[in-house]
């Protein structure tokens, strides 16, 4: 298939060297030239210096960038120059709004948007595991599913435009709240005095176990925070929730908690830090 992949960042990167891999035509684009070109020598496929050219007659186009006006930039600039009927595929973390924009004039123009964010982390691009949730044409979907399939186990169809990037602010839901008890389990555990390392074989095999406890546990107790997903990046995805919320009526009350502490860690230096910086908060107020 031939593909023009925008966004070649930490998780976009990996995925389209996963198509290339898989033996697809790929063009890819990155707004830092640099970043295109190690990309390109690293893989052995090509890179365009502009959307409008990575388009050009490309049956899918797939972009993973930064926010909703990235979105709508590099969706602007490429429908012209697709394929007919090509179909676009937008794995970046956006609002529904946008999302269903895109959507509209996407089929104005005789093509395809597909919102499709995606769950897994650098690791799951890396490795080709992350999971997918997406909102648009089925069809058009299950035409792109072959190269997805190169990056991802699981790919699943949530309904229309926008329904992608609804599930995927259930999922940023969830990992707050999951985030925000498992700094609060380490940092009383740290203060009570426990052995954390009996601690977590004690509660991590019953029902207080979860991935992010396997994953983060041990390194939240030593402070170490330097494991992918970043504050700056959860804070974007938590602002998208909580206005979401404000229009829908739902009731996130722990969410726009969990977001302010993630405010209080990126005042303390902790913008790069992982997810599971919210420990360092805690830790931070012992120690006053």
């Amino acid at each position: 298939m031939k593909i023009a992949f925008a966004g070649l960042g930490v998780m976009g990167a990996p995925m389209a060297r996963h198509l290339v891999n898989a033996g697809h035509d790929v063009t890819g684009f990155n707004r830092t030239t640099a970043k295109a070109q190690a990309w390109a020598t690293a893989t052995g496929a090509r890179f365009a210096p502009t959307v409008a050219e990575a388009a050009q007659g490309v049956e899918l186009f797939i972009l993973c960038v930064g926010n909703d006006d990235d979105v709508r930039a590099v969706v602007t600039e490429a429908l012209p120059h697709l394929a007919a009927s090509a179909v676009i595929v937008d794995h970046t973390t956006t609002s529904a709004k946008v999302a269903r924009e895109m959507a509209e004039m996407a089929q104005a123009q005789g093509r395809w948007f597909i919102d499709a964010p995606v769950s897994g982390g650098q690791a799951g691009a890396e490795n080709g595991q992350l999971s997918v949730m997406a909102g648009g044409d089925a069809d058009a979907l299950a035409r792109a599913e072959p190269a997805l399939n190169t990056y991802s186990k699981a790919i699943k169809h949530m309904g229309p435009a926008g329904s992608g990037q609804l599930t995927k602010m259930v999922n940023q839901i969830a990992i707050a709240g999951v985030v925000q008890g498992l700094a609060e389990a380490v940092h009383f555990a740290q203060v009570a005095g426990l052995d954390t390392n009996a601690v977590y074989e004690a509660v991590s095999k019953g029902a207080a176990q979860s991935w992010q406890m396997d994953n983060r546990w041990k390194t939240a107790v030593k402070g170490e925070f330097e494991f992918g997903f970043a504050v700056d990046w959860m804070r974007k995805d938590l602002g998208l929730v909580l206005d979401e919320a404000r229009t829908n009526g739902a009731v996130l009350s722990q969410t726009a908690l969990v977001d302010q502490f993630y405010a209080e860690v990126q005042a303390m230096g902790g913008a790069r830090w992982d997810t599971s910086s919210l420990a360092a908060r805690l830790q931070d107020r012992t120690k006053g």
